[in-house]
């Protein structure tokens, strides 16, 4: 019997997922469609922590625990609070346990890549858009599958084909900024996560491996606003010396979006969404852990059911989840960087 033909919108931690998970269980004729060249076309993002009750449980399904315990940081569970004014500790969480160790993106993302099959990700090949059981691709041409799975993030070419929603900005805004091998840097931020706040600014700080770390200036701020080193430095000028040295380097702005809350769809035969694409939500902890959760979910329900009553049975499942968080994660972002007497 032949299995069925399943196109994989974006070569992300949960679309490789879903793929991986998929051939494990014999399903041979799975395509991960990418739009960018080559694995290394560009940098994959900061440190991830997976947690045990979804990541971690998607990276078993997957059958790549050993191989991901091998890389993950369980020191990297570590957060420190310090005080604006004099950096000094004021809050301190060790690394206890084994519930949510840190792991690079990129070498998730490698991981998984490595798992495939040869020929599974169709490098420089990205979705312009979806229907049910049809992929039409940026070069215009069109392919037809017996399901397309959005897999394609914030922006999904995909979400189209189930749903008119789109991202909304929260009207919070994350700056980034990046260092290698600072040691003062490396000494307020531990081993894992530093945080400071004061009267709506908030620096977060997080140890990646190679002494790599990533910085975020997180503000209330307009869509538009894209403030330089020196804006920065300006916002933060009563900070201690110690953390605004966070500030500097090439920022890179990240404005944060969501999708409405709840964000649902009717069923729709031969399209479908997981991850961002289904419900893209504020990034605090959960994203990842359950854009893998979603993959492993599906492709689980898939072997089980067959695509048609294994979508639907997935979709019944992780769309109430979905919204559930969404319902939390959004106001916590709102809560946690709350209004600053001046927005900028």
């Amino acid at each position: 019997m032949t299995t069925p033909h399943i196109a994989i919108a974006g070569a992300g931690i949960g679309g490789l997922t879903c793929a991986r998970v998929l051939q494990l269980h014999g399903f041979e004729n799975v395509t991960v469609f990418e739009r960018e060249s080559s694995p290394d076309a560009r940098q994959q993002g900061g440190t991830i922590d997976l947690h045990a009750g979804s990541g971690q449980e998607a990276v078993r399904a997957a059958g790549l625990h050993d191989e991901w315990r091998a890389l993950a940081r369980v020191e990297g569970q570590e957060q420190r609070r310090v005080d604006h004014a004099t950096a000094e500790l004021v809050e301190h969480e060790p690394a206890e346990g084994d519930f949510r160790p840190e792991i690079d993106r990129g070498q998730l993302r490698g991981l998984l890549l490595g798992s495939l099959r040869p020929g599974t990700v169709a490098w420089g090949l990205g979705v312009a858009s979806a229907a049910p059981g049809e992929v039409t691709f940026l070069d215009g041409s069109k392919k037809e599958f017996d399901l397309v799975i959005g897999a394609d993030g914030a922006w999904s070419r995909v979400r189209p084909a189930v749903s008119d929603a789109v991202p909304l900005y929260t009207g919070v805004m994350f700056v980034e900024t990046r260092h290698d091998g600072a040691e003062r840097l490396l000494d307020i931020t531990g081993q894992g996560t530093m945080m400071a706040e004061h009267e709506g600014l908030m620096l977060c700080a997080q140890r990646n491996s190679a002494d790599h770390i990533r910085a975020y200036a997180c503000l209330r701020a307009s869509e538009e606003w894209r403030p330089s080193t020196t804006d920065l430095l300006d916002l933060f000028a009563d900070w201690h010396p110690d953390l605004t040295a966070f500030l500097l380097g090439e920022p890179t702005h990240r404005p944060l979006y969501s999708l409405p809350v709840p964000h649902t769809w009717e069923h729709t035969p031969g399209v479908t969404l997981l991850g961002d694409a289904a419900h893209l939500q504020p990034p605090l902890g959960v994203g990842a852990n359950l854009a893998m959760q979603d993959a492993a979910d599906l492709a689980l329900a898939i072997v089980e059911h067959g695509v048609r009553d294994g979508v639907r049975a997935y979709e019944s499942v992780m769309l109430p989840r979905a919204a559930d968080l969404a319902a939390r994660t959004n106001p916590a972002l709102l809560e946690m960087v709350p209004e600053r007497p001046v927005r900028v």
